[in-house]
């Protein structure tokens, strides 16, 4: 294969938002934007948001076989970490603190949203969109089926904005629809030197 080292394909994100929708939401079409129904989450820190993929398998082992004969792939979780800079968005608020989001409305009369923290851990599921931005090449994360898994600590502060460090899982979506969704604009790269013609 002919050398296709490209500098134009490195990507350093100039620009991360996140969107929450209901769950199930439909994603967007192609990089269009999003709709009414998509609320963004606000400023995020500069790191962006770390997505993992962690996945646990199992060896099979048998006699007369040193080594494993089958590998069985027995779990695969898709998770995106994210730090937020607006403590006070509703949306982020309503997550961070696990409540429906109508629970962040202020009283029409004080301008007070007040709410009990949930003893037991709510199962609020959302669609989230992610959009990533380099100059004129994006990516897009779309998630039909998420919700928070972990929390950072709280921690306000004088010397900064207070963080609201949260952790999503996603899961399949409504008719069995992939949890998280990969939309990659090359921009202006020419990228066909990685798909050959076939003979």
């Amino acid at each position: 294969m002919a050398d296709t080292r490209n500098a134009d394909l490195t990507f350093g994100a100039t620009d991360y938002i996140v969107y929450m929708a209901p769950l199930n939401t439909a994603a967007p079409t192609g990089f269009t934007d999003p709709t009414a129904s998509w609320s963004c989450l606000g400023w995020v820190t500069t790191e962006g948001g770390l997505l993992k993929v962690e996945e646990e398998s199992k060896d099979v082992d048998a006699a007369g076989s040193l080594e494993p004969i089958r590998t069985l792939l027995t779990k695969s979780t898709k998770s995106l970490q994210v730090t937020f800079q607006e403590a006070l968005n509703p949306l982020v608020r309503a997550l961070y603190d696990n409540v429906p989001v109508a629970s962040l409305k202020p009283d029409t009369t004080s301008g007070v949203a007040s709410y009990a923290l949930p003893d037991k851990p709510n199962d609020l599921r959302y669609a989230f969109l992610v959009d990533t931005m380099d100059g004129d090449k994006r990516i897009r994360l779309y998630m039909p089926n998420g919700k928070v898994v972990e929390r950072g600590d709280e921690q306000p502060q004088t010397t900064d904005v207070a963080p609201v460090q949260m952790t999503f899982r996603f899961y399949r979506g409504a008719a069995n629809a992939p949890a998280v969704t990969r939309n990659i604009d090359y921009g202006d790269v020419d990228v066909s030197g990685f798909f050959p013609a076939s003979p």
